[in-house]
């Protein structure tokens, strides 16, 4: 009997995944239990393609013998299924590793709970000025599995812990963990086990990147001899880091002991923020870790256009600055953001996803000058700010209408004085309110340009 794949989900990735083993010739089924125009556009394409496609309740296909996730988690009832049903279990990434041309492009892999998306574009544009054809794939937005079919010199991945989860033979050339902090522990079940999938990446990898500064990644990459640190320190042998204000190789030299080497300078990061740092170090250590010379590093730096919504800033008003991370979909993030000010008022709250933001307020206190909330969790954020900044002037914002940001923002205008920032910097994630974050982000930019028109 012709083995069968289940495809779960018509998102990007799962399209992607029917489209690639159709045109193998192989047997797909794709279930889905929502519809909407654009999974049905999705549906009558695959359809065209010989992909059978099932909207509505899930249930596992009838003789199917291999089930690809695009990051549904182990305790959904399909997944469960499957499972308990021993079929085998993959994920589009896995899938992906396994679909390689007979000479594949070599893979530069990072993973982190903040930073990944800003260090894999770095890493590319450092590639790019080399002269390798290269592309930033995966939890990036391009999916891999279309993208390993394309001829690159070499690919750099951005995973997930939901994508590295399911991932059991992927070998990169050079893997980096950015850093790991509690995040989508209600995904993975724990901390141990966040942590563990986040550490997979290291497991086959030529080259083994940990941030020296950060514990978890450290402990992570413990087990792997010669693994190399990243670290916004001077560096000793066997790392990358900073001398005053120069990004420096003490790793890919001849003799990490008594030699160093010059990648690029602090003018050449930006956003130019102590967490953009350690990402341009981390990439710089992948890069190098693939023969890329120190000029093409600099210049990579050079020619790099931060994404949206990672402390874009928006507009200065009235002396005051007014800055759009909407990106800091959990607290790691928003601390790393909030240690970038001096005089802060702050703009939080969202969906926590089960997050503590205890340690981010308590570090955040000498900073803020004010906060105003929103959202669905608002109120946990409130509380950690009663308890450990109990100075702090806070306004909670009440509403999930479409006219909450502006008076968010009204709020955060006449809690904020010269000199201050005021930084949109959730802790958490924005499906509450927003289609996404981008959405928030964009509803915040908004309201501060009406509020600069309107002073």
């Amino acid at each position: 009997m012709t083995s069968l794949t289940c495809v779960a989900g018509l998102g990007v990735s799962g399209t992607a995944v029917a489209r690639a083993l159709a045109a193998r010739g192989e047997r797909v089924v794709v279930v889905e239990s929502g519809e909407g125009e654009r999974r049905l556009a999705a549906a009558a394409e695959l359809s065209g393609r010989g992909v059978e496609v099932r909207l509505g309740p899930l249930s596992l296909p009838q003789g199917t013998t291999r089930l690809v996730t695009t990051g549904w988690a182990p305790h959904h009832p399909l997944i469960a299924a499957a499972l308990a049903a021993g079929v085998e279990v993959v994920g589009e990434v896995e899938l992906a590793w396994r679909l390689r041309p007979a000479e594949p492009a070599p893979w530069l892999a990072l993973t982190g709970t903040n930073g990944k998306t800003t260090a894999v574009r770095m890493l590319t544009s450092m590639l790019t000025a080399a002269g390798h054809k290269a592309a930033a794939v995966g939890n990036v937005g391009v999916p891999v599995v279309e993208a390993v079919r394309e001829p690159y010199d070499v690919l750099a991945v951005e995973l997930s812990s939901f994508q590295l989860h399911w991932s059991a033979t992927l070998a990169p050339h050079a893997a980096a963990v950015l850093n790991v902090a509690p995040d989508h522990l209600d995904w993975h079940g724990s901390m141990e086990a966040y942590a563990q999938a986040k550490g997979r990446v290291f497991e086959r990898a030529g080259t083994v990147v940990h941030n020296a500064d950060d514990p978890e990644s450290t402990r992570l990459a413990r087990p792997y001899p010669g693994a190399v640190g990243f670290t916004l320190r001077a560096p000793g042998p066997g790392q990358v880091g900073l001398v005053e204000d120069l990004l420096v190789d003490r790793a890919f030299v001849p003799d990490p002991v008594t030699a160093a080497e010059e990648l690029a300078t602090l003018a050449d990061v930006r956003p130019l923020a102590p967490h953009n740092v350690a990402n341009a170090l981390a990439a710089a250590a992948l890069a190098r870790a693939f023969g890329v010379p120190p000029e093409a590093v600099r210049q990579g730096l050079r020619d790099f256009t931060p994404d949206p919504h990672r402390l874009a800033h928006v507009a200065e008003v009235a002396g005051v600055a007014y800055v759009d991370d909407s990106k800091a979909t959990n607290p790691h993030a928003a601390a790393a953001a909030l240690a970038s000010y001096p005089s802060i008022v702050w703009v939080a709250g969202g969906q926590l996803k089960g997050a503590d933001v205890t340690e981010l307020v308590e570090r955040a206190a000498p900073r803020l000058r004010g906060a105003v909330l929103l959202g669905a969790d608002r109120a946990r954020i409130a509380e950690a700010l009663a308890r450990h900044a109990p100075n702090v002037p806070v306004v909670d914002i009440e509403g999930q209408d479409t006219g909450v940001m502006d008076r968010v923002v009204t709020e955060a205008s006449r809690l904020a004085s010269p000199g201050d920032t005021v930084l949109l910097s959730p802790a958490g994630a924005s499906l509450d309110m927003f289609p996404n974050y981008p959405a928030r982000g964009e509803a915040f930019a908004r309201a501060v340009r009406a509020l600069e028109a309107d002073t």
